[in-house]
Protein backbone atom coordinates (compact mmCIF):
# COMPACT_ATOMS: atom_id res chain seq x y z
CA UNK A 1 0.00 0.00 0.00
CA UNK A 2 3.05 2.23 0.79
CA UNK A 3 5.05 1.97 -2.15
CA UNK A 4 1.58 2.05 -4.27
CA UNK A 5 1.33 5.49 -2.76
CA UNK A 6 4.72 6.96 -3.01
CA UNK A 7 5.13 5.92 -6.92
CA UNK A 8 1.35 7.82 -7.13
CA UNK A 9 2.18 10.63 -5.97
CA UNK A 10 4.93 11.08 -8.09
CA UNK A 11 7.61 10.11 -5.86
CA UNK A 12 9.07 7.61 -8.49
CA UNK A 13 7.95 6.85 -12.24
CA UNK A 14 4.11 7.81 -13.35
CA UNK A 15 2.52 4.40 -13.81
CA UNK A 16 1.83 4.01 -17.49
CA UNK A 17 -0.96 0.85 -16.60
CA UNK A 18 -3.88 3.44 -18.30
CA UNK A 19 -3.57 4.52 -22.06
CA UNK A 20 -4.55 8.00 -22.55
CA UNK A 21 -7.67 8.73 -24.60
CA UNK A 22 -7.62 7.81 -28.32
CA UNK A 23 -6.94 11.03 -30.40
CA UNK A 24 -6.11 13.19 -27.40
CA UNK A 25 -2.93 15.57 -27.36
CA UNK A 26 0.25 15.36 -25.46
CA UNK A 27 -0.81 18.54 -23.61
CA UNK A 28 -4.28 16.98 -23.10
CA UNK A 29 -2.38 14.11 -21.01
CA UNK A 30 0.26 16.54 -19.08
CA UNK A 31 -2.76 18.17 -18.03
CA UNK A 32 -4.83 14.98 -16.82
CA UNK A 33 -1.64 13.41 -15.61
CA UNK A 34 -1.03 16.56 -13.53
CA UNK A 35 -5.05 16.30 -12.51
CA UNK A 36 -4.52 13.13 -11.26
CA UNK A 37 -1.27 13.71 -8.86
CA UNK A 38 -2.69 16.50 -7.52
CA UNK A 39 -2.88 15.96 -3.76
CA UNK A 40 -6.52 17.54 -2.85
CA UNK A 41 -6.54 19.30 0.69
CA UNK A 42 -9.42 21.61 2.14
CA UNK A 43 -8.86 23.94 5.19
CA UNK A 44 -11.99 24.73 6.99
CA UNK A 45 -12.01 28.01 8.78
CA UNK A 46 -10.11 31.05 7.07
CA UNK A 47 -8.78 32.36 10.28
CA UNK A 48 -4.56 32.57 11.31
CA UNK A 49 -5.08 29.05 11.97
CA UNK A 50 -6.48 28.04 8.21
CA UNK A 51 -4.05 30.06 6.60
CA UNK A 52 -0.94 28.93 8.49
CA UNK A 53 -1.81 25.46 8.00
CA UNK A 54 -2.50 25.70 4.05
CA UNK A 55 0.73 27.70 3.81
CA UNK A 56 2.85 24.76 4.91
CA UNK A 57 1.13 22.19 3.22
CA UNK A 58 1.50 24.09 -0.44
CA UNK A 59 5.41 23.36 0.24
CA UNK A 60 4.43 19.63 -1.41
CA UNK A 61 4.80 20.46 -4.78
CA UNK A 62 1.40 18.61 -5.65
CA UNK A 63 -1.25 19.95 -2.72
CA UNK A 64 -4.25 22.11 -3.94
CA UNK A 65 -5.46 23.58 -1.12
CA UNK A 66 -9.62 25.00 -0.66
CA UNK A 67 -9.90 27.12 2.55
CA UNK A 68 -13.77 27.50 3.32
CA UNK A 69 -14.98 30.22 5.38
CA UNK A 70 -18.54 30.51 6.66
CA UNK A 71 -18.25 33.92 6.64
CA UNK A 72 -17.84 36.27 2.62
CA UNK A 73 -14.53 37.64 4.22
CA UNK A 74 -11.30 35.91 4.88
CA UNK A 75 -8.50 36.35 8.20
CA UNK A 76 -10.89 35.18 10.90
CA UNK A 77 -9.95 36.82 14.36
CA UNK A 78 -7.53 38.72 12.43
CA UNK A 79 -9.91 40.94 10.71
CA UNK A 80 -12.71 40.35 13.79
CA UNK A 81 -10.47 39.68 17.48
CA UNK A 82 -7.45 42.49 17.19
CA UNK A 83 -8.02 45.29 18.78
CA UNK A 84 -8.62 48.02 16.40
CA UNK A 85 -6.25 50.55 17.99
CA UNK A 86 -3.21 47.70 17.20
CA UNK A 87 -3.38 48.19 13.34
CA UNK A 88 0.08 46.63 13.09
CA UNK A 89 -0.83 42.94 14.30
CA UNK A 90 -3.19 43.28 11.21
CA UNK A 91 0.08 43.02 8.37
CA UNK A 92 -0.17 39.51 8.97
CA UNK A 93 -2.68 39.45 6.18
CA UNK A 94 0.05 40.45 3.75
CA UNK A 95 1.21 36.90 3.86
CA UNK A 96 -2.19 35.50 3.81
CA UNK A 97 -2.82 37.30 0.64
CA UNK A 98 0.41 35.84 -0.75
CA UNK A 99 -1.07 32.23 0.36
CA UNK A 100 -3.84 33.15 -1.44
CA UNK A 101 -2.58 33.92 -4.34
CA UNK A 102 -0.94 30.72 -4.78
CA UNK A 103 -2.04 28.87 -8.34
CA UNK A 104 -2.17 26.37 -6.09
CA UNK A 105 -4.28 27.59 -3.42
CA UNK A 106 -8.34 28.77 -3.47
CA UNK A 107 -11.04 30.85 -0.84
CA UNK A 108 -14.21 29.72 -0.83
CA UNK A 109 -16.33 32.63 1.69
CA UNK A 110 -20.01 32.09 2.44
CA UNK A 111 -19.75 28.76 3.03
CA UNK A 112 -20.84 27.18 6.03
CA UNK A 113 -19.57 23.66 6.99
CA UNK A 114 -22.37 21.83 8.97
CA UNK A 115 -24.96 23.53 6.85
CA UNK A 116 -24.39 24.06 3.29
CA UNK A 117 -21.73 21.06 3.12
CA UNK A 118 -20.43 18.40 5.30
CA UNK A 119 -17.93 17.07 6.71
CA UNK A 120 -18.14 13.20 5.49
CA UNK A 121 -18.99 15.29 1.75
CA UNK A 122 -15.57 17.08 1.97
CA UNK A 123 -13.80 13.85 2.90
CA UNK A 124 -15.01 12.25 0.02
CA UNK A 125 -13.62 15.14 -2.22
CA UNK A 126 -10.36 15.61 -0.76
CA UNK A 127 -7.41 13.52 0.32
CA UNK A 128 -7.51 14.78 3.53
CA UNK A 129 -9.37 17.49 5.23
CA UNK A 130 -8.28 20.34 8.41
CA UNK A 131 -10.43 21.84 10.50
CA UNK A 132 -9.25 24.87 11.77
CA UNK A 133 -12.10 26.99 12.60
CA UNK A 134 -11.46 28.03 15.64
CA UNK A 135 -13.37 28.98 18.69
CA UNK A 136 -16.87 30.85 17.77
CA UNK A 137 -18.50 30.39 20.89
CA UNK A 138 -17.59 32.11 24.78
CA UNK A 139 -17.59 30.40 27.94
CA UNK A 140 -20.44 31.00 29.82
CA UNK A 141 -20.46 32.50 33.56
CA UNK A 142 -23.38 30.19 35.08
CA UNK A 143 -24.86 32.14 37.71
CA UNK A 144 -28.31 33.43 37.96
CA UNK A 145 -28.64 36.66 36.81
CA UNK A 146 -26.33 36.19 33.58
CA UNK A 147 -29.27 36.84 31.02
CA UNK A 148 -29.76 40.16 32.47
CA UNK A 149 -29.61 43.48 30.01
CA UNK A 150 -26.46 44.67 30.68
CA UNK A 151 -24.65 41.51 30.64
CA UNK A 152 -22.79 40.64 27.23
CA UNK A 153 -19.50 38.23 26.15
CA UNK A 154 -16.14 39.98 25.58
CA UNK A 155 -16.10 37.89 22.86
CA UNK A 156 -19.65 39.94 21.23
CA UNK A 157 -18.24 43.61 22.19
CA UNK A 158 -15.07 43.27 20.58
CA UNK A 159 -17.39 41.67 17.66
CA UNK A 160 -19.29 44.38 17.57
CA UNK A 161 -16.83 47.27 17.51
CA UNK A 162 -14.85 45.02 15.07
CA UNK A 163 -17.50 44.14 12.64
CA UNK A 164 -18.20 40.44 12.86
CA UNK A 165 -21.58 39.97 11.27
CA UNK A 166 -23.05 38.43 14.22
CA UNK A 167 -22.82 41.25 16.50
CA UNK A 168 -23.43 44.04 14.75
CA UNK A 169 -26.63 44.86 16.30
CA UNK A 170 -25.49 44.26 19.53
CA UNK A 171 -26.11 47.64 20.94
CA UNK A 172 -24.31 48.24 24.01
CA UNK A 173 -25.89 50.68 26.84
CA UNK A 174 -22.88 52.59 27.66
CA UNK A 175 -24.21 55.08 29.61
CA UNK A 176 -23.25 54.30 33.24
CA UNK A 177 -20.67 55.16 35.15
CA UNK A 178 -18.71 51.57 35.84
CA UNK A 179 -18.20 48.60 33.90
CA UNK A 180 -17.02 45.55 35.31
CA UNK A 181 -15.02 42.96 33.35
CA UNK A 182 -14.80 39.39 34.30
CA UNK A 183 -11.72 38.03 33.62
CA UNK A 184 -7.93 39.29 33.30
CA UNK A 185 -6.60 38.05 30.52
CA UNK A 186 -5.78 39.85 27.03
CA UNK A 187 -9.18 40.03 25.56
CA UNK A 188 -10.46 41.74 28.88
CA UNK A 189 -7.56 44.42 28.83
CA UNK A 190 -8.88 44.84 24.83
CA UNK A 191 -12.12 45.65 26.05
CA UNK A 192 -11.24 47.91 28.74
CA UNK A 193 -8.64 49.91 27.08
CA UNK A 194 -11.60 50.39 24.46
CA UNK A 195 -14.20 51.46 27.18
CA UNK A 196 -11.83 54.05 28.57
CA UNK A 197 -9.80 55.50 25.58
CA UNK A 198 -11.16 59.15 25.35
CA UNK A 199 -12.98 59.98 22.34
CA UNK A 200 -10.85 62.61 20.99
CA UNK A 201 -7.56 59.82 21.20
CA UNK A 202 -10.20 57.74 19.15
CA UNK A 203 -10.42 61.32 16.62
CA UNK A 204 -6.77 60.96 17.09
CA UNK A 205 -6.21 57.10 15.56
CA UNK A 206 -8.78 57.94 12.69
CA UNK A 207 -6.89 61.39 11.79
CA UNK A 208 -3.73 58.53 11.53
CA UNK A 209 -5.49 56.62 9.42
CA UNK A 210 -4.74 53.82 11.99
CA UNK A 211 -8.32 52.08 12.95
CA UNK A 212 -10.74 50.21 11.37
CA UNK A 213 -13.31 50.17 14.34
CA UNK A 214 -16.94 50.21 12.66
CA UNK A 215 -18.68 53.88 12.25
CA UNK A 216 -21.74 52.16 14.63
CA UNK A 217 -19.21 51.21 17.36
CA UNK A 218 -17.55 54.71 17.27
CA UNK A 219 -20.59 56.73 17.22
CA UNK A 220 -21.21 54.66 20.98
CA UNK A 221 -18.05 55.29 22.50
CA UNK A 222 -18.26 59.01 21.44
CA UNK A 223 -20.87 59.00 23.83
CA UNK A 224 -19.98 56.51 26.49
CA UNK A 225 -20.36 57.62 30.13
CA UNK A 226 -18.07 55.06 31.34
CA UNK A 227 -15.47 56.25 33.95
CA UNK A 228 -13.97 53.30 35.58
CA UNK A 229 -13.60 49.67 34.63
CA UNK A 230 -12.67 46.80 37.20
CA UNK A 231 -11.10 43.80 35.99
CA UNK A 232 -12.03 40.65 38.13
CA UNK A 233 -10.20 37.44 38.76
CA UNK A 234 -10.73 34.20 40.65
CA UNK A 235 -6.95 34.29 41.56
CA UNK A 236 -3.50 36.68 41.93
CA UNK A 237 -1.38 38.63 40.86
CA UNK A 238 0.94 35.79 39.54
CA UNK A 239 -1.63 33.94 37.61
CA UNK A 240 -2.97 37.01 35.46
CA UNK A 241 -3.45 35.67 31.51
CA UNK A 242 -2.63 39.16 30.06
CA UNK A 243 0.67 39.96 28.76
CA UNK A 244 2.99 42.67 29.87
CA UNK A 245 2.73 44.87 26.26
CA UNK A 246 -1.30 44.79 27.41
CA UNK A 247 -0.87 46.18 30.39
CA UNK A 248 1.80 48.42 29.77
CA UNK A 249 -0.50 50.04 27.84
CA UNK A 250 -2.87 50.42 29.84
CA UNK A 251 -0.19 52.04 32.46
CA UNK A 252 0.42 54.36 30.21
CA UNK A 253 -3.46 54.77 28.73
CA UNK A 254 -4.12 58.62 28.60
CA UNK A 255 -6.93 60.18 30.60
CA UNK A 256 -6.90 57.26 32.68
CA UNK A 257 -5.34 56.01 36.38
CA UNK A 258 -4.56 52.37 37.32
CA UNK A 259 -6.21 51.41 41.09
CA UNK A 260 -4.36 48.25 42.60
CA UNK A 261 -4.09 47.56 46.05
CA UNK A 262 -0.98 47.11 47.67
CA UNK A 263 -2.31 44.44 49.87
CA UNK A 264 -2.62 42.12 46.64
CA UNK A 265 1.06 42.12 46.59
CA UNK A 266 2.44 41.58 50.11
CA UNK A 267 5.16 38.46 49.70
CA UNK A 268 4.91 38.91 46.04
CA UNK A 269 8.59 39.90 45.76
CA UNK A 270 10.05 36.86 47.41
CA UNK A 271 7.94 34.49 45.41
CA UNK A 272 8.56 36.07 41.81
CA UNK A 273 12.25 34.96 42.21
CA UNK A 274 11.53 31.49 40.88
CA UNK A 275 8.72 31.84 37.96
CA UNK A 276 9.71 32.05 34.23
CA UNK A 277 11.22 35.04 33.21
CA UNK A 278 8.12 36.49 31.04
CA UNK A 279 6.10 36.23 34.02
CA UNK A 280 8.52 37.89 36.48
CA UNK A 281 8.45 41.00 33.94
CA UNK A 282 5.11 40.79 34.46
CA UNK A 283 4.97 40.64 38.32
CA UNK A 284 7.53 43.26 38.70
CA UNK A 285 5.33 46.06 36.21
CA UNK A 286 2.27 45.31 38.65
CA UNK A 287 4.17 45.29 41.77
CA UNK A 288 5.93 48.90 40.92
CA UNK A 289 2.97 49.81 40.03
CA UNK A 290 0.69 49.28 43.13
CA UNK A 291 3.88 50.26 45.69
CA UNK A 292 6.03 52.68 43.96
CA UNK A 293 5.22 56.03 44.04
CA UNK A 294 5.10 57.32 40.70
CA UNK A 295 7.44 60.54 39.64
CA UNK A 296 6.06 64.15 39.29
CA UNK A 297 5.28 63.85 36.03
CA UNK A 298 3.22 60.77 36.43
CA UNK A 299 1.82 61.99 39.82
CA UNK A 300 0.24 64.31 37.36
CA UNK A 301 -0.68 62.43 34.87
CA UNK A 302 -2.90 60.52 37.56
CA UNK A 303 -4.09 63.22 39.35
CA UNK A 304 -5.44 64.97 36.32
CA UNK A 305 -6.99 61.55 34.69
CA UNK A 306 -11.00 61.89 34.57
CA UNK A 307 -11.17 57.77 33.90
CA UNK A 308 -9.72 54.60 36.47
CA UNK A 309 -9.19 50.84 35.72
CA UNK A 310 -8.37 49.13 38.55
CA UNK A 311 -7.51 44.80 39.28
CA UNK A 312 -9.77 43.22 41.53
CA UNK A 313 -8.02 39.83 43.05
CA UNK A 314 -9.57 37.17 44.70
CA UNK A 315 -13.00 37.31 43.49
CA UNK A 316 -14.99 34.77 42.04
CA UNK A 317 -18.02 35.82 40.51
CA UNK A 318 -21.86 34.49 42.42
CA UNK A 319 -24.68 36.26 40.81
CA UNK A 320 -25.25 39.25 38.32
CA UNK A 321 -27.58 41.63 40.92
CA UNK A 322 -30.71 43.16 38.99
CA UNK A 323 -31.93 47.04 39.48
CA UNK A 324 -34.67 47.08 41.63
CA UNK A 325 -37.14 46.98 39.10
CA UNK A 326 -35.12 43.95 37.93
CA UNK A 327 -34.74 44.79 34.30
CA UNK A 328 -31.25 45.16 33.76
CA UNK A 329 -27.78 44.51 35.46
CA UNK A 330 -26.79 46.90 38.56
CA UNK A 331 -24.04 44.90 39.80
CA UNK A 332 -21.95 41.48 40.53
CA UNK A 333 -22.06 39.34 43.88
CA UNK A 334 -18.81 38.03 44.67
CA UNK A 335 -17.22 35.67 46.65
CA UNK A 336 -13.65 36.41 48.40
CA UNK A 337 -11.18 33.29 47.55
CA UNK A 338 -8.26 32.54 48.59
CA UNK A 339 -5.52 30.15 46.90
CA UNK A 340 -4.60 26.98 47.39
CA UNK A 341 -1.94 24.89 45.71
CA UNK A 342 1.25 25.56 44.10
CA UNK A 343 2.78 26.10 41.14
CA UNK A 344 -0.04 25.22 37.57
CA UNK A 345 -1.73 23.32 40.73
CA UNK A 346 -3.22 26.70 42.37
CA UNK A 347 -6.59 26.85 42.63
CA UNK A 348 -8.79 29.36 44.27
CA UNK A 349 -11.51 28.39 46.83
CA UNK A 350 -14.13 30.67 48.64
CA UNK A 351 -13.42 32.03 52.05
CA UNK A 352 -16.94 32.28 52.91
CA UNK A 353 -17.13 36.07 52.51
CA UNK A 354 -18.58 37.55 49.75
CA UNK A 355 -19.41 41.34 48.57
CA UNK A 356 -20.95 43.41 45.72
CA UNK A 357 -19.27 45.43 43.12
CA UNK A 358 -22.02 47.94 42.02
CA UNK A 359 -21.69 48.30 38.25
CA UNK A 360 -24.28 49.00 35.31
CA UNK A 361 -22.42 46.90 32.52
CA UNK A 362 -20.73 43.44 32.81
CA UNK A 363 -18.48 41.94 30.44
CA UNK A 364 -17.73 38.13 30.60
CA UNK A 365 -14.27 37.24 29.13
CA UNK A 366 -13.98 33.95 31.29
CA UNK A 367 -12.34 32.55 27.83
CA UNK A 368 -14.02 31.65 24.11
CA UNK A 369 -14.58 27.77 23.01
CA UNK A 370 -15.28 26.09 19.86
CA UNK A 371 -18.46 24.44 18.69
CA UNK A 372 -18.74 21.00 16.80
CA UNK A 373 -18.94 21.51 13.23
CA UNK A 374 -20.52 17.64 12.32
CA UNK A 375 -22.06 15.15 13.99
CA UNK A 376 -19.36 13.27 12.23
CA UNK A 377 -16.40 14.52 13.64
CA UNK A 378 -15.82 13.86 17.28
CA UNK A 379 -15.78 16.59 19.74
CA UNK A 380 -14.87 16.86 23.45
CA UNK A 381 -17.48 19.21 24.67
CA UNK A 382 -15.92 19.58 28.37
CA UNK A 383 -12.84 20.97 27.14
CA UNK A 384 -14.36 22.30 23.86
CA UNK A 385 -11.62 20.47 21.68
CA UNK A 386 -11.58 18.16 19.00
CA UNK A 387 -9.68 15.07 20.49
CA UNK A 388 -6.40 14.85 18.62
CA UNK A 389 -2.94 13.42 18.96
CA UNK A 390 -0.43 15.95 17.03
CA UNK A 391 -3.44 17.45 14.59
CA UNK A 392 -4.74 14.27 14.00
CA UNK A 393 -8.19 13.59 14.72
CA UNK A 394 -8.68 10.35 16.80
CA UNK A 395 -9.98 7.99 15.06
CA UNK A 396 -11.01 9.38 11.62
CA UNK A 397 -8.11 8.58 9.25
CA UNK A 398 -7.69 11.64 7.07
CA UNK A 399 -9.01 14.21 9.20
CA UNK A 400 -6.72 16.97 10.94
CA UNK A 401 -7.32 20.18 13.19
CA UNK A 402 -5.05 23.14 13.82
CA UNK A 403 -5.59 26.26 15.72
CA UNK A 404 -7.66 26.87 18.73
CA UNK A 405 -9.93 24.08 18.13
CA UNK A 406 -7.22 21.35 17.98
CA UNK A 407 -5.46 22.52 21.82
CA UNK A 408 -8.02 25.55 23.09
CA UNK A 409 -8.07 29.59 23.01
CA UNK A 410 -4.81 29.80 23.98
CA UNK A 411 -1.86 31.75 22.95
CA UNK A 412 -1.18 34.57 20.20
CA UNK A 413 -1.04 34.75 16.51
CA UNK A 414 2.58 33.30 16.33
CA UNK A 415 1.42 30.28 18.70
CA UNK A 416 -1.44 29.76 16.34
CA UNK A 417 1.49 29.62 13.34
CA UNK A 418 4.02 27.28 15.29
CA UNK A 419 0.78 24.94 15.69
CA UNK A 420 -0.80 24.47 12.44
CA UNK A 421 2.73 24.31 11.03
CA UNK A 422 2.77 20.92 12.82
CA UNK A 423 -0.51 19.70 12.07
CA UNK A 424 0.34 20.49 8.39
CA UNK A 425 3.82 17.96 9.05
CA UNK A 426 1.78 15.64 10.45
CA UNK A 427 -0.50 15.45 7.31
CA UNK A 428 2.22 15.32 5.15
CA UNK A 429 3.83 12.32 6.94
CA UNK A 430 0.60 10.40 6.88
CA UNK A 431 1.19 11.10 2.73
CA UNK A 432 4.11 9.55 3.22
CA UNK A 433 3.56 6.58 4.86
CA UNK A 434 0.96 6.05 2.36
CA UNK A 435 -1.85 6.44 5.34
CA UNK A 436 -4.17 8.69 2.77
CA UNK A 437 -6.58 7.64 0.10
CA UNK A 438 -4.87 7.18 -3.39
CA UNK A 439 -6.01 7.65 -6.19
CA UNK A 440 -7.91 11.21 -7.79
CA UNK A 441 -10.09 13.26 -5.88
CA UNK A 442 -12.27 15.57 -7.31
CA UNK A 443 -12.00 18.35 -5.05
CA UNK A 444 -13.78 21.20 -5.43
CA UNK A 445 -15.28 20.36 -8.45
CA UNK A 446 -17.15 17.96 -6.22
CA UNK A 447 -18.41 20.66 -3.45
CA UNK A 448 -19.03 22.95 -6.38
CA UNK A 449 -21.65 20.83 -7.81
CA UNK A 450 -23.18 19.96 -4.32
CA UNK A 451 -23.26 23.83 -3.52
CA UNK A 452 -24.35 24.64 -6.45
CA UNK A 453 -27.30 22.14 -6.26
CA UNK A 454 -28.17 23.57 -2.86
CA UNK A 455 -28.18 27.50 -3.58
CA UNK A 456 -24.84 28.31 -2.38
CA UNK A 457 -22.78 31.06 -4.00
CA UNK A 458 -19.53 31.07 -3.02
CA UNK A 459 -17.04 33.63 -2.49
CA UNK A 460 -13.75 33.30 -4.14
CA UNK A 461 -10.81 35.71 -3.13
CA UNK A 462 -11.18 38.00 -6.14
CA UNK A 463 -14.50 38.63 -4.93
CA UNK A 464 -13.07 39.23 -1.56
CA UNK A 465 -10.69 41.97 -3.13
CA UNK A 466 -13.50 43.70 -4.79
CA UNK A 467 -14.88 44.00 -1.17
CA UNK A 468 -11.73 44.99 -0.20
CA UNK A 469 -11.27 47.87 -2.52
CA UNK A 470 -14.94 48.78 -1.62
CA UNK A 471 -14.40 49.11 2.30
CA UNK A 472 -11.28 50.82 1.68
CA UNK A 473 -12.85 53.64 -0.67
CA UNK A 474 -15.71 54.31 2.31
CA UNK A 475 -12.96 54.66 4.27
CA UNK A 476 -11.18 57.00 2.56
CA UNK A 477 -13.81 59.44 2.45
CA UNK A 478 -13.53 59.56 6.47
CA UNK A 479 -9.84 59.35 6.94
CA UNK A 480 -10.29 55.96 7.61
CA UNK A 481 -7.59 52.63 6.56
CA UNK A 482 -11.70 51.17 5.78
CA UNK A 483 -15.00 51.41 6.76
CA UNK A 484 -15.71 47.74 7.14
CA UNK A 485 -19.00 46.17 5.48
CA UNK A 486 -21.13 44.42 8.64
CA UNK A 487 -24.25 43.13 6.27
CA UNK A 488 -23.78 39.73 4.86
CA UNK A 489 -26.26 40.67 2.08
CA UNK A 490 -25.04 44.01 1.39
CA UNK A 491 -21.64 42.20 0.63
CA UNK A 492 -23.43 39.59 -1.51
CA UNK A 493 -25.42 42.59 -3.21
CA UNK A 494 -22.06 44.55 -4.28
CA UNK A 495 -20.77 41.44 -5.47
CA UNK A 496 -23.66 40.62 -8.16
CA UNK A 497 -24.79 37.28 -5.64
Amino acid sequence: MASRCWRWWGWSAWPRTRPPPAGSTPSFRHHLSTQEKTLQICVVGSGPAGFYTAQHLLKHPQAHVDIYEKQPVPFGLVRFGVAPDHPEVKNVINTFTQTAHSGRCAFWGNVEVGRDVTVPELREAYHAVVLSYGAEDHRALEVPGEELPGVCSARAFVGWYNGLPENRELEPDLSCDTAVILGQGNVALDVARILLTPPEHLEAFLLCQRTDITKAALGVLRQSRVKTVWLVGRRGPLQVAFTIKELREMIQLPGARPILDPADFLGLQDKIKEVPRPRKRLTELLLRTATEKPGPEEAARRASASRAWGLRFFRSPQQVLPSPDGRRAAGVRLAVTRLEGVGEATRAVPTGDMEDLPCGLVLSSVGYKSRPVDPSVPFDSKLGVIPNVEGRVMDVPGLYCSGWVKRGPTGVIATTMTDSFLTGQMLLQDLKAGLLPSGPRPGYAAIQALLSSRGVRPVSFSDWEKLDAEEVARGQRTGKPREKLVDPQEMLRLLGH
